[in-house]
């Protein structure tokens, strides 16, 4: 398991500008809003606010010391710090195979965003009357193959980036893609607001109704948490083997989950005025963008024609970008194992992931029950179980000095040490304890 030539991120700002790209994606633009309005609205932000700080931010952390102590892919880091132990090598299978379910139906949505890109290039939402338009998702959905061959292309895209490497495919496409997303998330947001009823949406984010609280809003908005983050999928283990030792860990971690907190509720407030001006339902599910949006263009198309146009390219281009980055992310998972492990190309690696996942991604197209199975699955038991064995690898498996070593940089972030034991009891007894509630709540209630 050689592993000095890997290939290593360029700097921090490739660091956080990769990790941020694996985290800001469909989590943040497709499920955050739609997860906001079947779970309370404000009080749903609120607490996906507190437990993305106080449990979510630890785990980060720990899975990129893991990582980065390993410097390897995310099957052999477990074993390779625990020297070989049986039961941490099998953790390794389940951190390879979480990404890759994931990303089978992951690149579905992408693949929904594809068609919806393609639509507004042919101006379709303009086309439409706005009291119809939400019905264009139905009508897509339930083709048989419109939605298989938009996932497949998704896909195919997808895996060319990682096909690229590190550097020159992951990091590249990161920089430029990014700050494209960021500001096209913030023109969308501005229009939105300015809708007729839109004022409600924003009361709907603002201002919470405590009565919506209970033990589920809290176990979802971790779960939600986690898949924003992409906590438990071996993507941070992967993409933390290509930090380097000397690179400020903590810097990074907390850049990436304050980058991630801050994407999710620009677009909570860009989807829901609009949910709330069309008159759609904010509990809608999965399809609520593809609903609520393209509303918003056939609105602004009556009045502004080329401004709708314009701005609805945009739109479904950033989420194609914000898609692809995190697709990009879950791919290259299985890709450094199998490099590595297996002894593929990188090429041959992807080529071989494109038709693993591709295959099951077409059942997920196929059939709304196999999606919102996969969906749950990951959503809700894996990715809390990976995590929770990533907290508990790094809390009570590796010595206090291997954490404490990763967390200062080896003695070149020192100042990074007055935080180390609240970060540490953090990890180590906050949030595993918060995971296991939050896992048995899932089932209880």
């Amino acid at each position: 398991m050689a592993t000095q030539n890997r290939e290593n991120f360029g700097g921090r700002l490739a660091v956080i500008l990769a990790m941020a790209g694996s985290a800001i994606g469909l989590g943040n633009i497709w499920r955050f809003p739609y997860m906001v309005g079947e779970h309370g609205g404000a009080v749903f932000v609120i607490i996906y606010v507190v437990c993305t700080l106080l449990v979510s931010l630890p785990v980060f952390i720990a899975e990129v010391m893991i990582g980065r102590r390993s410097h390897t892919n995310a099957l052999d880091a477990f074993a390779r710090l625990s020297r070989q132990h049986p039961f941490w090598k099998g953790v390794g299978y389940l951190s390879i195979l979480i990404p890759l379910l994931i990303a089978s139906y992951y690149s579905v949505i992408g693949g929904w965003s594809l068609d919806y890109f393609f639509k507004s290039c042919t101006l379709t939402f303009m086309r439409t009357p706005p009291e119809s338009v939400s019905d264009l998702f139905g009508t897509f959905v339930s083709s048989p193959w419109a939605p298989v061959l938009t996932h497949l292309a998704f896909l195919g895209v997808s895996v060319l980036v990682v096909a690229g490497g590190v550097k020159s495919g992951i990091e590249k496409f990161s920089k430029i893609t990014l700050p494209v997303l960021f500001a096209l998330i913030l023109v969308i947001l501005t229009y939105s607001i300015s809708l007729p009823g839109a004022g409600e949406g924003v009361r709907y984010l603002l201002y919470p109704d405590w009565s919506q609280l209970t033990p589920r809003t809290f176990a979802y908005a971790l779960g939600q948490s986690f898949y924003s983050l992409s906590l438990g999928m071996g993507c941070i283990i992967t993409y933390g083997s290509y930090v380097s030792r000397k690179e400020n860990i903590v810097a990074t971690s907390a850049g990436t989950a304050l980058s991630d907190l801050l994407f999710a509720i620009l677009a909570g407030f860009a989807i829901m005025p609009a949910v709330f001006a069309a008159g759609i339902e904010p509990g809608a599910g999965p399809g609520l963008i593809f609903q609520s949006i393209p509303f918003v263009f056939a609105k602004m198309g009556v009045e502004l024609p080329v401004i709708s146009a314009v701005a609805s390219i945009l739109f479904f281009l950033a989420i194609i970008v914000a898609a692809m980055t995190s697709c990009i992310s879950l791919i290259e998972v299985g890709v450094a194992f199998l490099v590595e492990r297996v002894h593929m190309t990188r090429r041959g690696a992807c080529w071989a992931l494109f038709l693993a996942c591709g295959s099951l991604g077409v059942l997920c197209s196929l059939s709304s029950p196999v999606f919102d199975f996969l969906d749950w699955l990951c959503s809700n038991i894996l990715l809390l179980l990976m995590a929770l064995l990533a907290v508990l690898f790094v809390g009570f498996v590796l010595p206090r000095r291997v954490p404490l070593d990763e967390f200062t940089s080896r003695g070149h972030c020192p100042a990074n040490g007055r935080i180390f034991p609240l970060v540490y009891f953090l990890i180590k007894w906050v949030a595993p304890i918060a995971v296991v509630i939050i896992f048995f709540t899932n089932f209880i209630l």
